[in-house]
């Protein structure tokens, strides 16, 4: 390879390089700023006085697969009254 060849082609890797670096700074930056969102809507809820862990739970429940959280939910409830706690 000659040199200016190398010379180019390290200049594509370093501009390809820089451009991912800053593709993933700018995606963190706007995951920071989703992250501030949804802690504002949980402030505004706990403002109007829902249980902001109770809301939580049900965020991470309705993104569970039906399926999977019928049968989690099943073991909870057999657990449960083997403890007496139902």
């Amino acid at each position: 390879m000659s040199r200016e060849a190398k010379t180019s082609a390290e200049k594509i890797a370093k501009d390809q390089l820089k451009s991912i670096v800053e593709r993933i700074e700018r995606l963190l930056e706007e995951k920071k700023a989703i992250g501030d969102d949804v802690t504002a809507v949980y402030a505004e809820a706990r403002a109007n006085g829902y249980d902001t862990k109770a809301l939580k739970t049900i965020v991470r429940m309705r993104a569970q697969d039906p399926n999977e959280r019928a049968e989690f939910e099943t073991i909870l409830e057999v657990y449960m009254q083997a403890l007496g706690m139902l």
